[in-house]
């Protein structure tokens, strides 16, 4: 077989032969359209869109981008685990399907039409992995690289955007007679920034506008852009590059992904493409390519994934470590890291202040800041779109797990003076930071399990019974239950430190204390 027509081919089996068929959405209009009727997607011989991704992920890893790194592990059972060299490192053979990060998060990213940042050393594939994106779009992949823009140091805002036509500056009575000539990458479905960290400071600002906003503007004129799925890469997206990215446009990126080294057993593979004069993106089969419809339905049927109580119950617990500081703030409420950053006061003369708790201990020493609610909103996205990958109705633990790195790297900032990265064994974290985060994500799981929080959560059924309504409470039963409240938060802060969770269980019973209050108010109004 001709090695084109290998690349060209997309397997007829099935990638994951266990996957149950996804509920069909019950939408209003069916009721018009009669017995015999079906929509279009609903039948039983279309291939489903999550097989499809599936599909694609595969084609991708095997044939077109070269990633023989399985860092995403998943276990069906126990699986051969082996201590190698003198830092007895663990090599882990899965026992179930498991997948490369840097094909599955941007397929994901295409998938849920977010942000995804490739980083890694020049000539490692990044831009090349961003282009089969595109071309996933059903776009040419001539006019995917003309419409990649490459950050340099002297862009400017009309480089990116558009330019004002000449005649109209001249002839204009108004700015409303200029008319704009838009760059045509402002309305394709992937938009793909190379080199971004080499882009001014004044057109990142334009940059970002369209990323956040979704609208790009020029001397008053806005031009509006579609959904879309973002591809920027960068070769050191710590500091290198010509300019600083400013914290607005870093923080709009959902996932950051890394190039890893080329495996050189694999050498062969890139001398079949020499000598064949193959290039990957020219090859997509047709059967992978997506339409916007497509996208748009696989959109909405990733975040009908469930997320399990239980799930979001250990993700609360996770991300309520971090914001704690309590020595920043006088008032119960400002007691937070993001109060220290914005007083301007030295991090270690802070750090020095708060003492009392066991910092080894303490997961929220480890970091500089908390997350924020974007942060948060992201990492639900990508559990739900890997549980639907992997063709799954709900999300489960691991899946939280294997997505949280790539979610907050570079948004959870390390504090390497920290007591935890003194450790011998701790060390490689320094460096590794997608280890780090998983990581804290199970030393966060395995307090939870010793603090029995499945089974025992008196704050957490508080909030349930308050969650189920006011109507038809008593002015007793509102008592009682303002009784209840502060008798825990007596219980709670008896002699103990005061760490992360507790905070903000803290912080939730004076709410709904106030709630309470608010209506016990109320009822003696009336």
């Amino acid at each position: 077989m001709p090695p084109f027509h290998f690349f060209n081919r997309v397997s007829q089996a099935p990638t994951n032969p266990r996957s149950a068929p996804k509920p069909r959405q019950f939408d209003v209009a069916d009721l018009y359209q009669g017995p015999l009727q079906t929509t279009p997607g609903s039948g039983q011989g279309e291939q489903a869109l999550d097989e499809k991704l599936r599909q694609a992920y595969f084609w991708i890893v095997n044939n077109a981008i070269i990633s023989p790194h399985y860092d995403i592990e998943y276990n069906d059972g126990p699986a051969q685990t082996y201590a190698v060299g003198d830092s007895k490192r663990l090599l882990t053979l899965p026992s179930a399907q498991s997948y490369s990060s840097y094909i599955l998060l941007p397929l994901l990213t295409f998938a849920t039409r977010r942000k995804c940042l490739f980083v890694g050393g020049p000539g490692r594939g990044k831009t090349a992995s961003a282009i089969l994106m595109g071309v996933l779009s059903g776009v040419s992949p001539r006019d995917v690289k003309r419409a990649m823009q490459h950050g340099h140091p002297q862009m400017t805002i009309a480089d990116l955007l558009g330019n004002p036509l000449p005649a109209d500056l001249v002839n204009a009575q108004s700015m409303d007679d200029i008319r704009i000539a838009w760059r045509s990458w402002l309305s394709m479905r992937v938009k793909i920034i190379d080199e971004y960290n080499r882009i001014p400071t004044r057109t990142q600002s334009a940059l970002l506008t369209v990323m956040a906003d979704n609208y790009a503007e020029v001397l008053n004129h806005i031009h509006e852009c579609p959904e879309s799925a973002w591809y920027l890469t960068a070769n050191d997206d710590q500091g290198g590059g010509t300019y600083q990215v400013i914290e607005a446009l870093r923080d709009r990126i959902d996932v950051i992904v890394q190039a890893l080294a080329f495996n050189p057993r694999f050498l062969n593979d890139l001398l079949v493409r020499i000598e064949e004069n193959l290039r990957p993106e020219e090859l997509v089969p047709p059967e992978i390519i997506f339409t916007e419809q497509e996208v748009d339905r696989m959109g909405e049927e990733i975040l009908q994934i469930e997320l399990p109580e239980a799930v979001r119950r250990r993700l609360e617990f996770f991300s309520s470590q971090f914001e704690l500081f309590e020595s920043a703030g006088g008032q119960f409420e400002y007691m937070t890291k993001d109060t220290a950053r914005l007083s301007g006061i030295d991090w270690n003369q802070m750090v020095a202040a708060d003492n009392g708790r066991d910092r080894l201990k303490d997961l929220g020493a480890q970091t500089r800041n908390g997350l924020s609610v974007r942060n948060l909103m992201t990492l639900l996205v990508y559990a739900k779109a890997l549980a639907y990958f992997r063709g799954n109705r709900e999300v489960d633990l691991e899946d939280v797990r294997q997505v949280l790195p790539f979610v907050l790297q570079g948004k959870l900032q390390p504090d390497l003076e920290a007591p935890f990265f003194n450790l011998p064994e701790n060390a490689p974290y320094r460096s590794d930071r997608l280890s780090w985060l998983r990581r804290l994500f199970d030393l966060s799981n395995e307090e939870f399990n010793r603090l029995d929080l499945d089974r025992n959560d008196l704050v957490g059924d508080l909030g349930t019974e308050f969650a189920k309504g006011l109507d038809g409470i008593s002015e007793r039963e509102t008592l009682a239950r303002l009784s209840k409240i502060e008798r825990l938060v007596a219980e709670r802060i008896k002699g103990r430190k005061l760490y992360g969770h507790l905070y903000d269980d803290l912080l939730k019973l004076k709410y709904l204390h106030q709630r309470y209050t608010n209506y016990l108010a109320w009822m003696r109004s009336q």
